[in-house]
């Protein structure tokens, strides 16, 4: 019964994602280019909000567990597991206030309304997954703006999501690589649990009742160790919790 009801429900979802996805295209070039960033980052922001109530069509639920005190005015590095495309709502929804930058693939760059927009104007960083040298440099070039601007940044370092929700292996380069630019800021790692479920159908229909959880631990000063070292600790922090 609970997937019949998936498929009206999953067809419903749909209509209103792509809906929003064409109504805050044109509402973040004009918050660009009338207000600027604050007013970019406030269209994006609320963007996400709705993404995650079309969600809510789904019986999708999300819970954040944090229970420390991270500073809004030090850039943060967010590091998570990766188990779907609907981690990222929240990660910008709930962390809102320390202006989350995403490393991304720059396939994601072109051809979807709203999301590629954001990735190329909004202070994010594409990189080519294949390209490991002008990957390393745009990380470097990302880790200065981070600290010019005081903005933190969300790194995958998985590179792909887990359609199981088993973890795979940390590539640490991207991480080590702003760990040496921002030897002032702070790690937050952040577990990431049952997203892959909404997607244990395939695309379509899209699971039922899912319970998003995020969970934040223990942040991390970056001088407390070397680079090769904390990120080792990071990636056993986050799968530890994975289940």
């Amino acid at each position: 019964m609970k997937k019949i009801l998936s498929y009206p429900l999953s067809v419903l979802f749909y209509f209103f994602f792509f809906l929003n996805l064409l109504i805050f295209h044109p509402i973040q070039w004009l918050c660009l280019k009338i207000g600027g960033y604050q007013a970019h980052k406030k269209s994006v922001d609320i963007f996400n909000f709705f993404l995650m109530r079309c969600l809510n069509i789904l019986g999708t639920s999300f819970t954040v567990e944090n229970e420390f005190d991270i500073p809004v005015n030090k850039t943060c590095i967010f590091v998570a597991n990766h188990q779907g495309m609907y981690d990222i709502p929240p990660m910008i929804w709930y962390f809102r206030k320390h202006h989350p930058k995403f490393v991304s693939k720059k396939e994601l760059g072109r051809g979807i309304p709203s999301i590629s927009f954001n990735l190329r104007h909004g202070g994010s960083v594409l990189i080519d997954r294949k390209n490991r040298r002008e990957s390393l440099l745009k990380m470097s070039q990302f880790g200065d703006y981070l600290k010019e601007t005081k903005r933190s940044a969300v790194i995958f370092p998985e590179g792909t999501r887990s359609r199981t929700g088993a973890p795979k292996e940390f590539r640490k380069n991207g991480m080590m690589m702003l760990f040496k630019k921002l030897p002032d800021a702070l790690i937050v790692p952040v577990t990431i649990n049952n997203s892959w479920k909404l997607f244990k159908h395939g695309n379509f229909p899209i699971d039922l009742g899912v319970n998003v959880h995020l969970k934040t631990h223990e942040p991390i000063e970056i001088n407390s160790d070397e680079p090769e070292a904390l990120a080792a600790k990071v990636e056993r922090i986050i799968t530890a919790d994975i289940r």
